[in-house]
């Protein structure tokens, strides 16, 4: 598996929204993204800081079915 990048929340959040996620809300500095209607993705909330931990950038890719590749 290949090493996953460091990316900030903006640049995740862009990267899900090229995969059609739409913000949904904002509460604090967590934002809210929703999958297209019947796609059986989660739902997923993304941290804006900096530089995303590991564990927390993984399991979001986990949700969201998105592969390191997909991370650019």
């Amino acid at each position: 598996m290949p090493k996953l990048p460091k990316l900030s929340g903006a640049e995740l959040i862009r990267i899900l929204e090229q995969n059609d996620y739409e913000q949904v809300r904002t509460k604090g500095s967590h934002i809210r993204l929703y999958p297209p209607d019947g796609s059986g993705l989660k739902k997923v909330t993304v941290p804006l800081h900096k530089e995303l931990k590991t564990g927390t950038l993984s399991n979001i890719m986990k949700d969201a079915r998105l592969t390191a590749e997909d991370l650019g």
